[in-house]
Parts: C-alpha cells; sequence; structure tokens
C-alpha cells in the first residue's frame, strides 16, 4: 500500500547531454580523495598521516566532537596528499590505489540482531553516517540523534540525473536490510519515495510515497515538508536509497562498498554514458577521451548544474558521487546584442525567447550569470519554484540580517541549501542563495547550541 502527492511548483530545466541508455561501463581509478567541506557540522581531525596505507573503510578523518564519526577511505591503498587551505584547514586527503583492494572487516553480529547502539556506531565507524543529513541544520547527523522520521528518495530528478532503477537494480535485500537497519534508530516512520511507476525495489518495512512534480520533488527535504513537517526540537534524516542500500550491504556483508555508477553528462560530453567506479574518483580518469574537440572553455561540474561543485579536470568525484556534468563556461563568448538576443538557443524560465515556441528543445547552456549583481528584488520568483509552505525571500532577508526569531519563524529548521537552488537560478538579483542559506543554518546553530 502507497501513498501519493503531487508537487506542483518548481522547474525541470531541458538540457542535452543526458545519458541515452542503461549500459555501465567498468572505469577502475588510480587515486581518489574525500573533502571534509562535503560535510557541512564535520569538524575534521586527520587519523592518519601521508604515506600510510589504508584499507577500503579505514578512517582517514574524524569528528573532533565525536570521534566515532568518521570519513573513511574509498579504496584501498596509500595516502599520497593530504591537500592543507588557509589557515591549515584539511581540504582533501588523496588516496593512491594498489593493484589488490581489500577492505576492512566490521563486526556487524550485534547490528543484524537489531541492536540500535550496535547499529548506530557501525554507520559511524564505517564512513556511512557522514552520507546521511540531519533536518534541523541540514549537516551530517549528531551522534546520538533520535529522528523522529527518516526520509530516503529512491530517485532524482535534478538536471542530467541518473536514473535510480539503474542505480538500485538487483538491490532489493540490501535496501531491505538498509531498512530494518534505520527502523531500529528512530520510533517514527520511514517514508521511501520513488517515482509513480518506477521499477526501484521497495522495501516491506517502509511508508512508501509516490512523489510526482517537477525537480525539487526528488529532495528528500522537500518531501520531508509536504509528508511531515518538523517542528522546533525534533529531527529528522535525510538520505538517498543509494545511501542505503550501501547500509544494508554493511550489514549483510560486515564490509562497506565505495562502488559507485556516475552518470557522466552535460553538452559538452561525446558520448553520455554510465561508468562504474570509486567514490571520490579523479574526474580526468572518468572523463578520459569523452570530451568534445573544441577551443572553447569548459566548466567540469561535480554534481549536477544546479547544486555541483565546479571541480576543474584535476578535481575529483564529490558527494554525493552519482554525477558529472560538463557545460561550456562561456567566457570565451562573443554574443552578439548579449542578453537582448532573440535567438532560439536562449533557454529562459518566463517565456522571454522565441524558445518559448519549442517545446521539446533541450538546450546547451554555459556558466555565465548574465547579470550583475543587484539589490534584492521581492519579485515573488522563489514561490514557484519552491515548493514548501514558506515565504522564501523573506527568510533570505532574515538571514542577511542574522534574525534569528524571524528565521524561526519562517521556517529556517526546515531547509536545507540544496532547496534554493532553482531559487537562486531564476533569481534576478542574482544572490548566491545557497550560500547564504548554509551561512544561516550555520550561524543558527552556533549561537543556539
Amino acid at each position: 500500500m502507497s501513498t501519493s502527492i503531487h508537487i506542483k511548483r518548481g522547474l525541470d530545466l531541458k538540457l542535452q547531454g543526458a545519458v541515452a541508455n542503461s549500459a555501465i561501463t567498468g572505469c577502475p581509478a588510480h587515486s581518489a580523495a574525500v573533502e571534509p567541506l562535503d560535510f557541512p557540522g564535520f569538524v575534521p581531525k586527520l587519523t592518519v598521516k601521508e604515506g600510510d596505507n589504508v584499507l577500503i573503510g579505514s578512517p582517514l578523518l574524524c569528528d573532533k566532537n565525536s570521534t566515532n564519526v568518521h570519513i573513511t577511505s574509498p579504496m584501498c591503498g596509500k595516502v599520497s596528499k593530504v591537500e592543507r587551505g588557509e589557515r591549515r584547514r584539511i581540504i582533501r586527503v588523496v588516496v593512491e590505489a594498489d593493484k589488490e583492494q581489500s577492505a576492512v572487516a566490521y563486526d556487524t553480529d550485534k547490528a543484524r540482531k537489531g541492536n540500535a547502539e550496535a547499529i548506530r556506531m557501525l554507520l559511524q565507524e564505517s564512513g556511512l553516517w557522514v552520507m546521511m543529513r540531519q533536518l534541523p541544520y541540514a549537516i551530517v547527523p549528531k551522534a546520538d540523534i533520535i529522528p523522529t522520521n527518516v526520509f530516503v528518495s529512491a530517485f532524482n530528478n535534478a538536471p542530467l540525473a541518473p536514473d535510480h532503477d539503474i542505480l538500485l537494480s538487483g538491490k532489493e535485500k540490501e535496501l531491505t536490510a538498509g531498512a530494518e537497519a534505520l527502523g531500529k534508530l528512530t520510533s517514527g516512520k520511514i517514508f521511501y519515495s520513488t517515482r509513480p511507476g518506477s521499477n526501484v525495489p521497495v522495501p516491506g518495512n517502509v511508508e512508501h510515497v509516490e512523489v510526482s512534480g517537477p525537480h525539487p520533488a526528488s529532495l528528500p527535504s522537500i518531501q520531508a515538508a509536504n509528508l511531515a513537517p518538523i517542528s522546533k526540537g525534533e529531527s529528522v534524516l535525510l538520505l538517498d536509497a543509494v545511501t542505503l542500500a550501501r547500509i544494508g550491504e554493511l550489514i549483510l556483508t560486515g564490509k562497506v562498498n565505495w562502488q559507485c555508477t556516475v552518470a557522466i553528462t552535460g553538452s559538452e560530453v561525446k558520448a553520455p554514458r554510465y561508468i562504474n567506479t570509486c567514490a571520490g574518483a579523479k574526474l580526468s580518469t572518468l572523463l578520459d577521451e569523452n570530451i568534445k574537440n573544441s577551443d572553447s572553455h569548459r566548466r567540469i561540474i561535480a554534481g549536477n548544474v544546479l547544486t555541483g561543485t565546479n571541480a576543474g579536470s584535476e578535481g575529483y568525484l564529490h558527494y554525493p558521487y552519482e554525477q558529472v556534468t560538463v557545460i561550456p563556461e562561456g567566457d570565451d563568448v562573443a554574443e552578439f546584442m548579449g542578453w537582448a538576443s532573440m535567438s532560439p538557443s536562449k533557454m529562459s524560465v518566463n517565456r522571454s525567447f522565441l524558445s518559448a515556441l519549442l517545446p521539446g528543445k533541450r538546450f546547451t547552456p554555459d556558466a555565465r550569470i548574465l547579470g550583475g549583481r543587484r539589490a534584492m528584488i521581492m519579485s515573488e520568483q522563489y514561490d514557484k519554484v519552491l515548493p514548501m509552505d514558506i515565504l522564501p525571500e523573506y527568510l533570505i532577508k532574515a538571514i542577511l540580517s542574522r534574525d534569528i526569531d524571524k528565521m524561526e519563524q519562517l521556517g529556517i529548521y526546515e531547509v536545507t541549501p540544496a532547496d534554493f537552488a532553482l531559487c537562486e537560478y531564476v533569481d534576478p538579483s542574482k544572490l548566491e542563495l545557497q550560500k547564504i542559506v548554509r551561512e544561516g543554518l550555520d550561524y543558527m546553530r552556533k549561537e543556539l547550541e
């Protein structure tokens, strides 16, 4: 028995470069990196040094505030580099692969028997705890969290996102074991969302929800706001079904599996495809000889065009390790009439260009902002693409003014930075809304905890 919800507000960007078939190509990674900045709320402390040998699942970093919470190595090999930034902040830890790959074997006997504390410790030590997020604050969950509910999203409708029917094919046992394990950590429900008609396996011990509607319908935070909004003092866990399957596999086998299927997408890719590789793999390996021959500048994004990281060709795959997108940079373009051009190749939300007459057209936008930053315009554009019962423009103002009472009243406990990605896209003021929301959440946590 499943329930259904339809999310009306949102926007699906029609971009060129989607993967056209379900074939998966193997691509062994020679090096991989973990980057603490991908895990908000995690205060990193090194547990290794350059030259150390590590196994798959060996701890590379621990949280200074909860030393049992680890970020673990995605491959077996040698720690080749620890990169630091300003004030010796840890930017990334790089591991070079060995020919033979071996993994840490965890004792899962108590976890299999349903011991909640054993499950909690297993997830924290294996590195899977940091793959989940906690509301409020959109951070790595606190070590002692008792969530009111758990929200698992088994689809992704972000631009050019991979198909979870492919990512989760044959994972029935793992998903069931993962759901049973997380069920021991909450007294509430596990909401498991899929698309109507999806072939994604559905565990029997979850509240199945079929979600229809445009992006950002696939975000578990959006689903939480529409299914069971949180109140002050409550906490919920958010994760995707790929992470749930990893949790189940750890419970069943005693080993954490950091292999992942990645969609290589974007208008600058010769042949968009699925690649099986390692979490945190180097992007140059994944993109080898698959970029179009062109003298134009390109932006290589670890993730999708809305929430991904501008990683560059020498960068690494970032959390959640599912997608790489390559688009034109646009800084070398000399365009006739600029923003006023009536070219049918222009993409617009408000039917401002001739492309509005071509509903099936796929576009190749570049990374330009196309306009200067200016004073905040109260245009009500955010409301059209954010399907939550909040006032997003007033919330952004409250965050900028650091008004804690207003932020609480306007729903900051319900949001994540990714919820505002489309707002940022349609924003006539060109504000960095995701960055603003992240800073607001960090400020609230600092002041109230």
